[in-house]
């Protein structure tokens, strides 16, 4: 388990300067190299959206389900065993929720509303990923949690839990339950928890190099320099 205080120090750093030390630059030595930078799924592109990009940067523990159409031969999984991985995992959390539903629905499930939010607030949950729509935005705005989701819609029909912390992949990201999210209004991206200390140690790092160099380019007085 992550040291507390190491989650909350990192929610200090946007998602991109998490990124920069996650995999973006595998060369530089503050780099931990975690992933192929391009060949793996361990950011998010541009099909979700920040809805509350006021609340600044989270970070949090995954809790992964499945969404989709009742399925009449499985009906073993409710919203309640979301609830109880939820409160069985290290705190706080992100829920990280795939859709599958068929492509002519796919656009219009409002999946996750007030009620919904609510109830996961409750258990520490501070933010929701998820490759499709939601609704309830003005609802849930004064609750301070985070959707980063594919957009708006204000109904859906019957829908059914098929897997609960099991891997999702979420607009082109690969979570396994236990991963560490972080996410901001640029999108998100995940680690590993063992090398959180590390990300939070080298991003200060990097970015107190960065600082350096961009003061270095202010104070030049030629191209020279």
């Amino acid at each position: 388990m992550v040291d507390p205080q190491v989650l909350e120090e990192l929610k200090k750093y946007d998602t991109p300067s998490i990124t920069n030390v996650v995999a973006t630059y595998p060369e530089h030595p503050l780099c931990l190299g975690l992933y192929n930078p391009w060949s793996e799924n361990w950011y998010t592109d541009q099909t979700i959206h920040c809805m509350y990009p006021e609340l600044g940067a989270l970070c949090g523990y995954a809790v992964t389900c499945v969404f989709g159409l009742p399925d009449p031969t499985f009906k073993r999984l409710t919203f309640m065993e979301i609830v109880d991985a939820l409160d069985a995992s290290p705190k706080p959390t992100i829920l990280a929720l795939e859709q599958k539903f068929p492509p002519e629905i796919a656009g219009k499930v409002g999946l996750a509303g007030g009620n919904m939010t609510a109830a996961m607030q409750a258990l520490d949950c501070v933010g929701c990923i998820s490759n499709g729509p939601s609704r309830d935005i003005d609802e849930i705005r004064p609750m301070g949690f985070q959707y980063h989701i594919s957009g708006i819609t204000p109904g859906h029909g019957a829908q059914a839990v098929h897997s609960v912390n099991a891997p999702v992949h979420i607009a082109g990201m690969d979570v396994a339950p236990g991963e560490i999210i972080h996410m901001d209004e640029n999108g998100a991206c995940k680690f590993p928890a063992d090398c959180a200390e590390q990300v939070l140690e080298n991003v200060i790092k990097l970015l107190e190099e960065e600082g350096d160099r961009i003061g270095q380019l202010q104070n030049a007085s030629s191209a020279a320099e």
